[in-house]
């Protein structure tokens, strides 16, 4: 069994130049592999299940795209001795499973255990994922599952409580730099670019080692007469995508930072976040609509008219669209950032949400009942009721609740913005409120 925590970058494949840069560049020990040096320490707990006698346990890598899920996996079955067979869940079905599943039962029986890497795991529904919960229980398989998306959202809990889940980093400029060394040492000949084209490249490939090999290879190919600096490399190679996807994980990460960060009143970072959205392609309704529950519910009656602006940004890009409104976007984040802030209307709401879940079909009171008809009337309909207007205040202070719950306090404005005055006010009218009978 070779030494999988032994480094050998002499040796690497070759043979077939038509595979791409990236696979022809898989590393063959666990010394290989850049970026994830903190997980595959040799004091790692990672490393002391390796060279552990008992029996290898299921695992869950979760990382961003060309971290080294796949590569780790293969290692892992290089050093387990396991039988490796690998299908992603984007491109098999139940019904390979099955085959799998029956094949790795004849294997075990023969002495021999199957690893079983499954890619994008996340993609495989529920009932698909417990398929896999009695092979992994009686030790047929040792399954690693690589996902890009949180696996507390996208897997079983029942799967997720039989698997170790191992979070890979996004690899880091420096690695990504280390390993633009090592692709001209594989190929025999340097990049075509000067050192600072170097670190841009590093810097597009967004902490992705299988997109930086992709564009390298892109330049080994280029016939060029110079050196490339940064502007022609961008060029040439374009904008980088930005790891993004609007109805997945990454999607609702930065929707909630953008969030907190107006609530925290933090303009400059709210309007990172959305400009990291809107570079990803996300939909600007979406990033307004954000705006408005957050003008609701974190800025309230502080100061209504941080609804307003989030609301004008609405009416801005139905009216100008895109991306004519993104200035009245901007005014809308930083006025919600910048306003004062409470939360007393939405826990209001709440606090009455719960009363009315729990509270029997209570009758209003019947001075707050209209009578349009004689029977009305004559049920009592209206009795009692006084028209605020006709009062010297405007105010007639009568209750309004059910006579079987009597009054209760769910709005408490505090002392920030415009809900000083609001308290004063309140205070004023409960002072002139009649008891309730």
């Amino acid at each position: 069994m070779p030494d999988l925590f032994e480094s050998d970058l002499e040796n690497n494949d070759t043979s077939d130049a038509n595979r791409p840069l990236a696979d022809r560049m898989r590393p063959k020990s666990f010394a290989e592999v850049l970026g994830q040096e903190e997980m595959l320490g040799q004091n790692s707990l990672f490393s002391d299940a390796l060279q552990s006698e008992s029996v290898f346990p299921s695992i869950i890598f979760w990382g961003t795209p060309g971290c080294g899920k796949t590569t780790i996996a293969r290692l892992i079955a290089d050093h387990t001795d396991a039988k490796f067979v690998m299908i992603s869940a984007i491109t098999s079905a139940t019904a390979e499973l099955r085959k799998i599943f029956q094949q790795a039962e004849l294997d075990k029986r023969l002495g021999k255990r199957t690893l079983l890497l499954v890619d994008e795991i996340h993609r495989f529904n529920r009932s698909q994922q417990d398929l896999f919960l009695p092979y992994i229980e009686n030790g047929t398989i040792i399954l690693i599952g690589a996902t890009t998306e949180n696996p507390s959202f996208e897997l079983n809990s029942a799967l997720l409580s039989r698997c170790k889940v191992l979070v890979l980093k996004p690899m880091s400029d420096d690695s990504l730099r280390e390993l633009t060394y090592r692709a001209e040492k594989f190929i025999g000949k340097k990049l075509p670019i000067d050192e600072e084209a170097r670190k841009t490249l590093c810097a597009l490939a967004n902490g992705d080692a299988r997109a930086l090999l992709g564009m390298c290879e892109d330049l080994f190919n280029h016939k060029v007469k110079k050196k490339i600096g940064q502007a022609l490399l961008l060029e040439l190679i374009g904008k980088r995508k930005p790891i993004y996807d609007k109805s997945q994980d990454g999607h609702y990460n930065l929707l909630s930072a953008f969030h907190k960060s107006m609530r925290a009143s933090d303009a400059d970072a709210a309007i990172y976040w959305a400009a990291r959205m809107l570079d990803g392609g996300e939909d600007p309704a979406t990033i307004i609509r954000r705006m408005v529950a957050c003008a609701g519910e974190d800025v309230g009656m502080a100061d209504p008219q941080a609804l307003i602006q989030a609301l004008a940004a609405k009416d801005a890009y139905e009216y100008l669209g895109w991306p004519e409104s993104r200035q009245a976007m901007a005014q809308a984040i930083i006025y919600i950032c910048t306003a004062p802030k409470s939360n007393a209307s939405y826990m209001a709401m709440n606090a009455a949400l719960a009363d009315a879940k729990n509270d029997k079909s209570y009758m209003p009171p019947k001075h707050a009942l209209n009578a349009p008809t004689k029977m009305m009337k004559e049920q009592g309909y209206s009795d009692g009721y006084v028209y605020d207007h006709d009062t010297p205040e405007g105010f007639s202070g009568l209750s309004y609740f059910p006579k079987e719950t009597g009054r209760r306090s769910y709005y408490q404005p505090n002392e920030r913005g415009f809900e000083r005055d609001i308290k004063k006010r309140m205070e004023y009218f409960e002072k002139r409120r009649k008891p309730s009978d």
